[in-house]
């Protein structure tokens, strides 16, 4: 081998590797770049999410119709924010519950924040329970990733609408045939996993939450 071909393949392999410390670098920047935009970032989301909770509320627990009527009237539901602990086998688990009471101070019911994952990414969703804590008033999608014009429908008005009035006693079940049951919702069309997703978090809450919440009614 001449010193001609030597020289060049000492160049091609410095320049290999001046390549992958560039690529480390960058990919290094880049990291420390985007920690710092979520680290500024986080709590302003966080803050808008809460606002929004606050806002949605009414909605959950009492419906469109009737929360604007309320609105209207020119009164509100008072809103107080509590944590339940739910003990599992080998954790704890907790879960921030809305209580909605009326004027009177007579309860309107609970909104549950909840979350888990869904096909892409993980899915938060606002809960709506009555005052006797029997049947799902509402539901709200906080926060999804999912498939653009498939899973992403979760978030449609008329897929929601489905969960009101739906038991919140035993499991929601979904179906893609459009059968009718007490506790059957229908598949979005090609996004199964989606919705089965929504409703295993709902089933996971309510299960969770029911027993406190069936107390609390009493007091």
């Amino acid at each position: 081998m001449d010193d001609t071909t030597s020289e060049k393949r000492e160049r091609f392999q410095n320049n290999n590797l001046l390549q992958a410390w560039l690529v480390l670098t960058l990919a290094f920047i880049f990291g420390i770049s985007l920690a710092g935009v979520q680290a500024a970032l986080g709590p302003k989301i966080e803050a808008n999410k809460i606002k929004e909770t606050m806002e949605k509320v009414p909605e959950v627990v009492l419906g469109l119709e009737a929360a604007q009527k309320l609105s209207e009237s020119g009164e509100a539901l008072n809103i107080q924010s509590r944590i339940i602990e739910v003990d599992k086998k080998d954790k704890k688990k907790f879960y921030t519950v809305y209580e909605a009471r009326f004027q009177d101070n007579a309860l309107a019911g609970w909104v549950a924040k909840a979350g888990g994952q869904g096909y892409a990414d993980k899915i938060e969703l606002l809960v709506g329970i009555d005052a006797q804590a029997e049947n799902i008033t509402g539901l709200f999608i906080l926060d999804q990733k999912e498939t653009p014009g498939l899973g992403n429908k979760i978030s449609d008005t008329a897929w929601r609408n489905q969960f009101v009035d739906k038991p919140a006693t035993s499991p929601l079940v979904v179906v893609k045939d459009k059968s009718q049951g007490p506790s059957n919702i229908d598949a979005i069309s090609g996004a199964t996993i989606s919705s089965v997703a929504v409703c295993g978090i709902i089933n996971q809450t309510v299960s969770d939450i029911g027993p406190t919440l069936t107390s609390t009614k009493k007091e």
